[in-house]
């Protein structure tokens, strides 16, 4: 089984994430929501997770934070991270892929960029479709 965590500190946010996730065929998966940076990494210290998908701008603790968290530590830095963001900008995506960012997803995300960026990352998540 296949956990994805979606972190934003929007609600409507997390449910299109987690809707185009379904969408594309990822039904199977474990999906786990939370909304902000320290909350997520709380899980990921206490569970294997598969893929993280997160915001950048969010209470408590940023996506950027929480990002260089994760990749600073050798147990973790393995994990597939996926940006989306509203804040696209070339030079903002390539700070993000400096960090470690697997794919950069520009706001309104869709089914289709979902998708595309799962394919570059982590095609066995597609597989079990």
């Amino acid at each position: 089984m296949n956990k994805i965590l979606i972190v934003d500190d929007s609600t409507t946010a997390r449910m299109v994430i987690k809707r185009c996730l379904k969408i594309i065929g990822l039904t199977d998966a474990t999906v786990i929501e939370v909304a902000h940076g320290q909350e997520a990494l709380d899980i990921i210290k206490e569970q294997q997770v598969d893929l993280l998908v997160t915001d950048l701008n969010m209470p408590v603790m940023s996506g950027e934070t929480l990002i260089s968290r994760i990749k600073a530590n050798p147990k973790l830095n393995e994990m597939p991270v996926i940006v989306v963001t509203c804040a696209g900008n070339p030079a903002k995506e390539a700070q993000l892929l400096g960090l470690g960012v697997n794919q950069v997803v520009n706001k309104p995300v869709s089914a289709e960029l979902m998708l595309t960026a799962l394919e570059g990352i982590c095609p066995e998540l597609l597989i079990t479709m």
